[in-house]
């Protein structure tokens, strides 16, 4: 195959398929309908909605079953739970309060959000909003706590959190973490006197017309809904004993109820500089640039494939090839939005179970090299041929908020143990790992499930600016807490 690019940016590929460019592309639906039946089979998938943005147009493809033991259809009016997507629409809905001019993105939090605190003082100072939006606050993401139905749920969990400690100091390192995005979530709140949720009915689903897009389980109801679901690798999954566990202020970083349609057109949005279809401007072109600068480099690369962090938007570098996007899963459901806006292209996949990290890979890995010219990395893997590395300087324990993980050597081969303490305790069982080598830093582990790589988990040991080492799990960084002789 052969790839030739001009000055514009507009590229032509030529292979066994004959030529295509990224202008007067021969998009056929009927091709990627067939593609996304015969792979979401191949990897027990039960049921899978694509969107894709090209030329100006978006097409919608549904695939599979929305429950298995019922046998619905998925179409492509179902909606489906889209996990930390959600990031996103929070992430828009700040930076229109930004275009309004009632917030200051480099401001400190409780400036605007007084009752914002953490359990060091100092650090609560300096967290600003473009702190919390970039990951980059220090605060968590495994805190999961129940505030109720209420209205008042996003400001229950402030309080709330107020005690939780911080991953790691502001500014110090990227770490992932939902906790940041409901204290966002709740800064809407104050500034637009209405709910997290009203506002995004009012300053995006509505002057997007989007039809099937909503936060709320009873307003699902409206459409057929895809169930979760779960079991082992390789296996077709069986129904979830329940469809979501998410509560209701889990809103702002994890639970937008929604279409793979519904998501494009969002992303459609960013790739118009701000106007709606139908002519609105709901962002300024300024306000959509500044949410897609980078923030800081991302030192794990492989769980959701990151070479860097902007507000809220991850960010991709395709071989010289820019883009954007996010993941996001819940229970049994996982979603993949990229962007490449030098083509004009957006897809979408969401689905519901089973092997759908791989489904994803393959895919995406067709669909953006064909329709954009985009180059996805390989699959995350260990190295080949082998290499050596010295585990002794990453051997001890690492601890963060819900979770303690330990790294020893056993047999001579690395091995880590991921544990849920606290108040996650409950939340899965520890996942004991062998650690084979990718780099002298980074290792790969099997057996995490579909939610990371293809088949191997990253785990990237790095180093915050204090000067403290942590290892990234997911994404999230966990700073080192003992060395082998003090631990108990």
């Amino acid at each position: 195959m052969t790839e030739k690019w001009d000055a514009q940016g507009h590229w032509t590929a030529e292979g066994p398929w004959g030529t295509r460019t990224s202008t007067g592309r021969d998009f056929s639906l009927h091709r990627w309908q067939a593609r996304l039946d015969e792979l979401r089979a191949a990897h027990h998938v039960p049921g899978a909605q694509l969107a894709i943005l090209v030329d100006g147009k978006i097409h919608e493809l549904a695939s599979g079953v929305l429950h298995r033991a019922t046998g619905a259809k998925v179409t492509t009016d179902s909606v489906f739970l889209s996990g930390s997507i959600a990031k996103i629409y929070t992430a828009t809905l700040i930076m229109q309060l930004v275009d309004r001019g009632l917030l200051d993105l480099d401001a400190p939090v409780v400036d605007v959000l007084p009752e914002f605190a953490t359990p060091d003082p100092e650090a609560t100072k300096v967290i600003t909003t473009r702190r919390l939006l970039s990951h980059t606050g220090g605060l968590t993401n495994d805190f999961t706590l129940d505030t109720g139905r209420g209205d008042d749920c996003l400001a229950k969990y402030v309080e709330k959190a107020r005690d939780v400690a911080l991953d790691c100091p502001p500014g110090t390192a990227v770490s992932y973490g939902s906790v940041g995005y409901v204290v966002l979530g709740r800064i809407i709140e104050v500034l637009t006197g209405k709910t997290w949720d009203q506002a995004l009915h009012d300053m995006l689903v509505t002057p997007l017309a989007l039809e099937r897009t909503m936060t709320l389980p009873e307003e699902a109801l409206r459409f057929p809904v895809a169930m979760s679901h779960l079991g082992e690798p390789g296996q077709d999954p069986d129904p979830a004993p329940i469809w979501d566990m998410m509560p209701r202020s889990a809103g702002p970083y994890g639970r937008v109820i929604v279409s793979a349609g519904d998501v494009v057109r969002l992303a459609q949005l960013h790739l118009n500089a701000g106007t709606a279809p139908d002519g609105t401007r709901l962002m300024s072109p300024e306000a959509v640039t500044e949410m897609q600068r980078r923030e800081v480099d991302v030192p794990d690369k492989w769980t959701v494939s990151a070479d860097g962090q902007a507000l809220g938007w991850v960010l991709y570098d395709w071989d010289g090839i820019a883009g954007y996007g996010h993941d996001g899963a819940a229970i049994g459901q996982y979603g993949y939005l990229r962007v490449v806006p030098h083509a004009g292209v957006a897809v979408v996949l969401l689905t519901n179970g089973g092997g759908a990290r791989r489904l994803y890979a393959e895919l995406f890995r067709e669909l953006l090299h064909d329709l954009a010219g985009v180059r996805m990395p390989e699959p995350f893997g260990p190295a080949t041929p082998p290499v050596a590395v010295d585990v002794t300087p990453y051997i001890g324990t690492y601890k963060r908020e819900g979770v303690v993980i330990t790294v020893s050597e056993r047999d001579g081969k690395p091995r880590m143990v991921y544990e849920f303490v606290d108040g996650m305790k409950d939340l899965s069982p520890p996942l004991d790992m062998e650690l084979t080598p990718v780099t002298d830093a980074v290792f790969a582990a099997s057996g995490a499930g579909p939610s990371f790589s293809e088949d191997y988990m990253p785990v990237v040991f790095s180093t915050l600016t204090t000067g403290t080492r942590c290892v990234y799990v997911g994404m999230r960084a966990t700073p080192k807490v003992a060395e082998p002789s003090d631990d108990h």
